[in-house]
């Protein structure tokens, strides 16, 4: 009635009287509905109407920092305390303005003396958590959390704030000591066996996080996060069946998201059901076209179905979005190879190393296609590069010495095939692929006869 009273009067420019309750509850009604221009009109007229309360005063300072006018509020909270000096709104408001000016050390300063003087000490701790949280002292602030769940066990938002202490300090086996002891006081409660169920999982325990994901969707049959974590949790099981169908769940349960098209394609793939798995792919980019992972994923499906063609088609689609991902350079050079399209494959290996990609695999395609071409002194000249990081790969040895005899150095060529030799007798057989001619040589082959028979 209060409400429907002020704004008739708001309407007709009549002034009515209210007591002091009354315009207490307006305002704050107002400020938790965002209505911040009403509260600011209830504010002033309370004021025109009780001058002497320091609780519409109060009101006023929360108005001045939401509107950001800071110093108005500060000058005013000072006459606040020299009349009510242990008023605990008072601290809370002083904290609330230091938070806002990023001054998170006085903040919780305040925030302090606001728990010596107030008889609700929940809100307080819940403002000084945040504060802790805002200086990354989460040992702190997971025990300030930790006070207000332990005075309001259904208070789920300073329970997420404990566990994302415990998971930025990565202490997950403290997290599942104090979830259970959680759970053993309030077992019905489904945000605590989901929490307990993703500590399970980061431990890579996937059999207890399935029961902990189990014991959430049994008590809230419709709760989303629960069926994604178990689904998840399944596909880490390997139980790819399962988990499809803890994924199709989801989309019963609320709107589909490419995110979980993207995930039930990924499952299929597993079984190597290839045309279920570009079903839901090509649903994931439908959903969302932007989503080059999705595009990706049609790429490698196709890729590993031996397609090429459409996976050259896909990777470009997904390389339109994201350009500066290297695993698509990768895959794009590997679909060129696959279609002896070697300038093309060599452009995507080239641009890794340019995307500083230096994985030992670029280097090996450069080296190779360059080989291929002919291009054996360019070639030797990445091979040195890749020789200065990966000194001790076989892969790198007996390229070096295919390259040196080709290019007539061939003292240096055997000198690297007995390094290569050493470290991998077997792989020998990469020299007979790429460099067969240097492969059929004498000398070679008395060398790798040498070596089989422990004459070096």
């Amino acid at each position: 009635m209060s409400i429907v009273k002020f704004e008739s009067m708001l309407k007709t420019n009549a002034v009515y009287f209210f007591d002091l309750v009354e315009f207490e509850e307006i305002i704050i009604h107002y400020l938790d509905a965002g209505k911040h221009a009403l509260a600011k009109k209830a504010v002033k007229l309370g004021l025109q109407q009780h001058p002497a309360s320091v609780d519409l005063k109060l009101l006023q300072v929360e108005v001045y920092v939401i509107e950001d006018e800071l110093d108005k509020a500060s000058v005013l909270l000072k006459i606040i305390e020299r009349l009510e000096p242990t008023n605990d709104e008072v601290f809370i408001q002083k904290g609330s303005i230091s938070s806002k000016k990023g001054n998170h050390k006085q903040a919780i300063e305040f925030f302090k003396k606001a728990l010596a003087y107030t008889d609700d000490k929940v809100d307080v701790w819940s403002l000084l958590g945040m504060e802790y949280l805002y200086l990354e002292d989460y040992n702190n602030a997971r025990l300030t959390f930790i006070k207000c769940v332990a005075a309001d066990f259904e208070d789920y938002a300073a329970l997420y704030n404990v566990v994302y202490c415990f998971d930025m300090e990565k202490k997950h086996k403290q997290a599942i000591v104090y979830l259970d002891n959680y759970v053993n006081v309030n077992p019905y409660c489904e945000v605590a066996w989901h929490q307990l169920g993703r500590q399970y999982f980061i431990l890579e325990n996937y059999t207890e996080a399935l029961k902990a994901f189990d014991y959430a969707v049994l008590i809230d049959e419709s709760f989303i996060g629960g069926y994604l974590e178990k689904a998840k949790t399944l596909e880490a099981l390997k139980r790819y069946k399962e988990a499809i169908d803890n994924y199709l769940i989801t989309l019963e349960l609320d709107d589909a998201t490419a995110f979980v098209y993207v995930r039930v394609g990924e499952c299929y793939q597993k079984l190597e059901n290839f045309n279920k798995a570009i079903s839901f792919y090509k649903k994931a980019t439908h959903e969302d076209p932007l989503l080059d992972k999705a595009w990706a994923l049609l790429a490698d499906t196709y890729y590993q179905d031996d397609n090429y063609q459409k996976a050259a088609y896909f990777i470009a689609k997904a390389l339109k979005i994201d350009e500066e991902n290297t695993s698509y350079w990768k895959r794009y050079s590997e679909i060129n190879l696959k279609l002896n399209f070697l300038d093309q494959a060599l452009i995507g290996f080239e641009k890794c190393l340019a995307l500083e990609d230096d994985d030992l695999l670029v280097y090996i395609g450069i080296i190779d296609v360059l080989s291929f071409l002919g291009d054996y002194n360019t070639a030797m000249k990445i091979i040195f590069k890749a020789q200065k990081k990966y000194h001790d790969s076989a892969e790198v040895q007996y390229r070096l010495a295919g390259l040196f005899c080709i290019l007539n150095k061939e003292k240096y060529g055997l000198n690297h095939l007995v390094t290569a030799l050493k470290i991998d007798y077997d792989y020998n057989i990469v020299l007979k692929e790429l460099y067969p001619i240097v492969f059929e040589s004498k000398k070679v082959q008395e060398i790798l006869v040498d070596f089989k028979n422990n004459n070096f």
